[in-house]
């Protein structure tokens, strides 16, 4: 089976490399990733917040699939313990006597600035008995119900990125790290056989690999690759990116013995004019974010780790101690382990390319082998969901470039140049 090179080697860059390293000689499977620091992005600063049911209908049969995929990886390998998966339930908090009208969700919370709760099933159902022990209750506050049993689950994203990839890399997947993409090669056909990179520490070597099959999962910089490689093609992948902040917590009044019954998270307002998501974890921390923004710029894929932004980091902060703290007289006792700056791949219309694509898109006569021998694939803008739809992603990629029948319908997330291309010209 041909050899297949996958550009970016996040949360959907190693999914994809697990599933495919189960059909084809693993050792023929290659990940490339320019950052010093692994999962330095979205793919290890997210939330890990997974849910089942919360997606339109092109996304419908992806979700459902990608869910019930990280519940059974996590049941075979022990995931409780390696990354932390555990059943959630989700909520809606209020502080104020007002109740939230179940009817006034809003429809993207990446364009509107609302809250990911907004995808989120109506339900009619009351939280009794089941408040976070860690949410400070105020006199007169709401709390709503917005998951069903079984629906909702929670991860901690960087230790299930490590997880894929140590066992990618035990079956004979090949990582070049740090190395980045330079240029493909054709053959006398005209067609896709290899690709050129360039290690970036501790010198730059060049190498070629031979590639019939190229993947570019490379989040938010997936449209810089793409052009990048192929600068003839007319084709732009509208893909831009949606930074945000966040802080992992320690409280006094959430630890690891209280996660038998499960996590938490917990989605509300703040007078800031931002949502606050909050995600409690079964080793004892909780994951505090929701300020987002779309001006703060994409640094270079190759510049590692991005440093947040300290006014942010306050704005975070005085809103957990609100939310999150003691109480207003009370000594600030909430712990910061972690503070973060990620970029999530985001398209206009709400959900992400996972589409082969095609020969006459990638310009100056450059052709792929056909059928599962060859192909140019792109597999990015998850947005907030890029954890919750990893493993799915990775298992009807994988399919879709073995050619093998595929676990869900994917149809709607092709990718032609037609869409958002509005969204791209500015």
């Amino acid at each position: 089976m041909s050899s297949t090179v996958i550009l970016g080697a996040g949360i959907i860059g190693v999914s994809t490399a697990y599933y495919l390293s189960q059909h084809q000689d693993p050792t023929s499977v290659h990940l490339v990733e320019p950052s010093p620091e692994l999962f330095s992005s979205a793919s290890g600063y997210a939330g890990g917040f997974i849910a089942k049911d919360w997606f339109g209908p092109s996304l419908a049969a992806l979700g459902a699939l990608s869910f019930d995929e990280h519940r059974r990886l996590a049941e075979e390998h022990g995931g409780r313990e390696k990354w932390g998966y555990s059943r959630s339930t989700c909520i809606s908090y209020a502080a104020s006597a007002a109740a939230r009208d179940p009817q006034s969700r809003g429809d993207d919370w990446l364009r509107h600035g609302t809250s990911r709760a907004d995808a989120a099933p109506v339900t009619q159902d009351s939280l009794i008995g089941n408040t976070p022990v860690w949410l400070r209750r105020l006199e007169g506050d709401h709390i709503e119900l917005i998951s069903d049993e079984g629906t909702t689950a929670q991860v901690d994203p960087f230790l299930l990125c490590q997880f894929l990839l140590q066992e990618c890399l035990k079956r004979g997947v090949k990582l070049h790290h740090p190395a980045k993409p330079i240029s493909v090669s054709i053959d006398a056909k005209g067609e896709l056989a290899g690709i050129r990179i360039v290690s970036t520490q501790p010198s730059s070597t060049e190498t070629e690999l031979p590639c019939a099959r190229l993947i570019i999962t490379a989040g938010s910089w997936t449209g810089q690759v793409y052009q990048m490689l192929f600068p003839k093609s007319e084709l732009r992948v509208p893909i831009k990116s949606l930074a945000g902040h966040s802080l992992i917590l320690k409280s006094p009044r959430w630890h690891s013995g209280l996660a038998s019954n499960g996590c938490h998270a917990v989605f509300t307002t703040h007078n800031e004019g931002f949502c606050p998501e909050m995600f409690s974890r079964v080793g004892g921390q909780i994951y505090f974010s929701g300020l987002n923004s779309s001006t703060i710029p994409l640094p270079d894929a190759d510049a590692g780790k991005a440093t947040p932004y300290k006014d942010d980091l306050a704005q975070l902060r005085q809103a957990a101690r609100e939310i999150l703290g003691a109480g207003p007289e009370a000594e600030d006792d909430l712990e910061v382990v972690r503070e973060g700056l990620c970029f999530r791949p985001v398209t206009a219309w709400g959900t992400p390319i996972v589409s082969r694509i095609r020969d006459e898109d990638l310009g100056n006569g450059v052709t792929t082998r056909p059928g599962a021998e060859g192909g140019v694939f792109i597999a990015a803008g998850h947005g907030p969901w890029g954890i919750a739809m990893s493993l799915g992603t990775g298992v009807v990629l994988a399919e879709m470039v073995q050619g093998r029948e595929l676990s869900a319908d994917v149809s709607g997330l092709a990718f032609d140049g037609k869409k958002g291309t509005e969204f791209y010209a500015d």
